[in-house]
This record gives structure tokens, sequence and C-alpha cells, in this order.
């Protein structure tokens, strides 16, 4: 099978369907992602199907808020894991953060550090 290319321009080179998964090539797809508010957040987990209900279950237990956004998704399902995600994601990133921080009723530390305007 030709290598696709993704949307950040890069070959994929494991990007060989199984023959079960052929099938069901709209299977659901998660990631997690760390933010430790030093540095870009950072692949932790992927995986498509199955696999993606596991990591949803796993967050769900966890009390990790979810955000639904296939597109995003998708696109960071093309990362390596522990790799920073790139910075053509950073807003749509920063945008499910930011919500997060919202529904726990928290702000980054970074911006609670801050004295007076930057």
């Amino acid at each position: 099978m030709p290598k696709r290319e993704n949307p950040f321009g890069w070959s994929l080179a494991d990007d060989v369907l199984q023959p079960k998964e052929a099938d069901d090539i709209e299977a659901k797809k998660a990631v997690a992602l760390l933010y430790d508010q030093v540095r870009a957040p950072i692949l932790v987990a992927k995986g498509q199907g199955a696999f993606a209900e596991e990591i949803i279950e796993v967050a769900k237990a966890a009390g990790v808020h979810l955000a639904e956004d296939p597109v995003l998704a998708e696109t960071l399902s093309y990362l390596q894991l522990q790799q920073e995600i790139p910075e053509e994601v950073y807003v749509a990133v920063a945008t499910v953060l930011s919500w997060a921080y919202w529904l726990k009723g928290q702000t980054p530390q970074v911006l609670t550090d801050r004295q007076g305007p930057v």
C-alpha cells in the first residue's frame, strides 16, 4: 500500500490497515494529551475502535473531561506517542484545554502566578 500524507506533510509508513480494520474505516478514534503547563501538550495515548473505547473508559474512570472533536482526534492520531503537538493545532488544543479548566473551575497555574499586566 502506498504511503499516505498526513496533514503535517510527513509520510506514514505504518498506515497499513489490518484486514478486519479495513471494513471499519470510520471507526471511532480517541487520543489523550498530557499538559504539564511547561511545554506543549504531548500525545500519551491514541487508538481506534475498541482501543479508542478503552481510552475513553479509562479517562472517564479517572474523572478526565472528554471533548468530542473527530477532526482534532484524526489530526492528532498522526502523531507518534510522546510527541508534542505541532503549532498548527495549538489553537484547537488550547480551546479544549481552556474548556476543561473552565469545567473544573480552575485557571492554569501559569496564569495565576503572573503579577500585574503583562
